[in-house]
């Protein structure tokens, strides 16, 4: 392997490891760091089942307005892979990812890295090329295997957990809250610590457990602070065992009922990991880091234009994250027109598909996802839908379909929702929509 490869280079030898291939195990990135050597930075890691991004990108902004520089690791992306990589809130150059590219692979030869496995090992040289103070690792496919498990974290984030990647992590919530739970090992160094946000009893008593058998302090979001998203104010936990101050005008850029929640998590986690390095708490810099945190594909809001109708673009993959789609769309009295619905094969449909036709009193399109191997076919997912669901070839088919003037009595705007990789899709022909809004 020599360094004169391009980034195209890099991209046809990333493809060929096969984006869904997975072989859970973490020997082949412990032997990776075993010849790299450690990361200088501390990392911490963001796992859980819905909100992974969102709480990731909320506490890389906190971090980053405190005058840190920060890696933030993501995943998927949406157009380039570029996306999954950023420092201090930018993408890489292609002819940083060629470099970086070549050398994770000179190090990691044969060992034979998976896909995330190898843009993992590429992730911590970026991060220690680029001098980062600290960096946000968002796992990727659950926890104890998940290749950012071989980094040994500062903090352990745990957002919600539920069902997902079933006969992958498990089949039941037990099994995935204790595949997740795995991302909590006994620490080489220091002391184990970890947050955790409000989680199925079920899923609390697991993480509960794991965490005193590694050695591990668990500490519940609420036992650091409450945020009130529409007071925009941070109040400390009356017996908290975290310092957090009194704050006021918190407003949170990020749509949605459920991103108060995230930016809970994300401002506690904060201020658990600040108390251990003894950073000051700044209010003025979480007013900035809460209004200038942006992810698309979360409730996203797009005019109508550009002959489309008026869009609510939302990733929700699973259950819980459709039924936290659901609460926000009814708190804002927004009731779809249409929905433009696709999802992967791997998801709890039983619980989805009810959701996903409360939605509307329209028509529901249920559209393939041609990009993506794991995607149901259309006729396949219309037939799981029932009556009136109308199998479309994509989601451009689908909008193609769909009046820009709205669809007769109904007023409400269009809602794109089950996948990321379906949004994906949609931001190939409308790339300007991954940008944050002027």
């Amino acid at each position: 392997m020599t360094q004169e490869q391009n980034y195209q280079d890099f991209l046809a030898r990333l493809d060929s490891l096969g984006l869904f291939h997975m072989d859970l195990t973490l020997d082949r990135m412990a032997a990776f760091v075993q010849r790299s050597g450690r990361p200088r930075f501390p990392v911490l890691h963001v796992v859980g089942t819905n909100g992974k991004g969102s709480t990731a990108t909320i506490l890389a902004e906190l971090l980053r307005a405190h005058g840190l520089r920060v890696g933030l690791y993501v995943s998927p992306h949406f157009l380039s892979v570029r996306e999954r990589i950023l420092v201090d809130g930018r993408m890489l150059s292609e002819d940083a990812w060629a470099r970086l590219g070549a050398e994770a692979q000179q190090r990691s030869e044969g060992l034979g890295l998976t896909y995330f496995e190898l843009l993992t090992a590429l992730c911590v040289l970026a991060f220690e090329d680029t001098g980062v103070d600290v960096a946000v690792m968002e796992a990727g496919l659950g926890g104890r295997f998940d290749a950012t498990n071989v980094l040994e974290p500062a903090l352990t984030v745990f957002t919600p957990i539920g069902l997902d990647h079933l006969g992958v992590l498990g089949n039941t919530l037990a099994e995935i809250a204790t595949d997740k739970a795995g991302a909590m090992r006994r620490p080489v160094r220091g002391d184990g610590l970890a947050i955790t946000a409000h989680q199925e009893p079920e899923a609390a008593e697991i993480l509960r457990c794991v965490a005193g058998e590694t050695g591990v302090e668990l500490v519940g979001v609420g036992e650091v602070l409450s945020y009130s998203r529409a007071k925009g104010s941070v109040a400390p936990a009356s017996k908290g065992k975290v310092f957090a101050p009194h704050m006021t005008g918190l407003r949170l850029s990020l749509p949605g009922l459920h991103q108060q929640d995230n930016a809970r998590l994300a401002l506690a986690a904060f201020c658990v990991w600040a108390a251990r390095m003894r950073l000051p708490v700044i209010e003025e810099a979480c007013r900035e880091a809460f209004s200038r945190a942006f992810i698309p594909g979360r409730m996203q809001r797009v005019p109508a234009g550009a002959g489309l109708p008026e869009l609510i673009l939302d990733g929700g993959h699973n259950a819980h994250g459709l039924a936290a789609l659901k609460a926000s769309l009814d708190a804002d009295a927004v009731r779809p027109a249409a929905v433009v619905f696709g999802c992967l094969r791997d998801k709890p449909l039983n619980a989805m598909l009810p959701l996903v036709r409360s939605f509307t009193d329209g028509p529901v399109y249920a559209v393939g996802i041609p990009t993506c191997p794991r995607a149901c076919e259309p006729q396949e997912l219309a037939a799981f839908l029932g009556p009136g669901a109308v199998p479309a070839a994509d989601v451009h088919a689908a909008l193609a379909e769909i009046p820009v003037s709205g669809l007769g009595d109904c007023a409400g705007p269009v809602l794109v929702c089950g996948s990321l990789y379906l949004l994906g899709e949609f931001y190939m022909t409308h790339p300007g929509l991954l940008e944050r809004p002027k």
